[in-house]
C-alpha cells in the first residue's frame, strides 16, 4: 500500500479561510448585475485529504439569492502558485484557473479569458475578518473595474441559512 502524501505548510495556508462567514457586499453596476448592496454567505472547508480549500457562497439581495458560486483553490507545487478554479451561476467554464499568491495578508488571484482578465482578493484583517474583492479588466483595456467587494466576519454559531452540500 503506497503512503498518502501530506500537505505542506503551504496547502495548509489556505485553512484561514475554513469555517462560515457572513458578508455585507457592494456589487458594482455590470453586464451582469445591477449596483447595490447584497449579503453573502460562505461555507469553506478542506477537502481532498487538505489538499485543496473548498468555498460555497451565496448571495442575497433584496432577500433572494442572486448568485451563487463554488470555488475550489489549492497550490500547485510545479510553478509555486495558488489556483483558483471558479464556477458560478453565471454559467462560464473558466478555461484556466485564477494563478495567485500571498502578498503580505492578502491571497490574490488574477485570471485572462476571452472576456478579459479578472482579479480576485482575499485580503485577512484577523482570523474573523477579511475583506473580498474582484475587479474586471475587459479586453484591450488597462483599467480595472470593480465586480462586488465584501467584508466577511467568522460567522458566530451555524446557521440555518448556510449553505449545504
Amino acid at each position: 500500500m503506497a503512503l498518502q502524501p501530506n500537505p505542506s505548510d503551504l496547502h495548509s495556508r489556505l485553512s484561514a479561510f475554513v469555517g462560515a462567514w457572513d458578508g455585507e457586499e457592494h456589487v458594482a453596476a455590470s453586464a451582469w448585475a445591477k449596483e447595490g448592496r447584497a449579503t453573502g454567505e460562505v461555507q469553506a472547508e478542506l477537502v481532498l485529504g487538505g489538499f485543496f480549500l473548498e468555498q460555497r457562497y451565496r448571495q442575497r439581495r433584496d432577500g433572494a439569492v442572486s448568485f451563487e458560486a463554488r470555488n475550489l483553490i489549492g497550490f500547485d507545487p510545479a510553478d509555486q502558485l495558488y489556483k483558483l478554479y471558479p464556477f458560478d451561476t453565471v454559467g462560464f467554464v473558466p478555461p484556466a484557473p485564477a494563478s495567485g499568491a500571498w502578498q503580505e495578508d492578502g491571497l490574490v488571484f488574477t485570471r485572462t479569458s476571452p472576456r478579459g482578465r479578472q482579479r480576485t482578493v482575499f485580503t485577512f484583517e484577523n482570523e474573523d475578518r477579511y475583506r473580498m474583492g474582484v475587479s474586471f479588466s475587459p479586453v484591450g483595456s488597462d483599467t480595472w473595474q470593480e465586480v462586488v467587494s465584501g467584508v466577511y466576519r467568522r460567522a458566530a454559531s451555524p446557521s440555518s441559512n448556510l449553505i449545504q452540500s
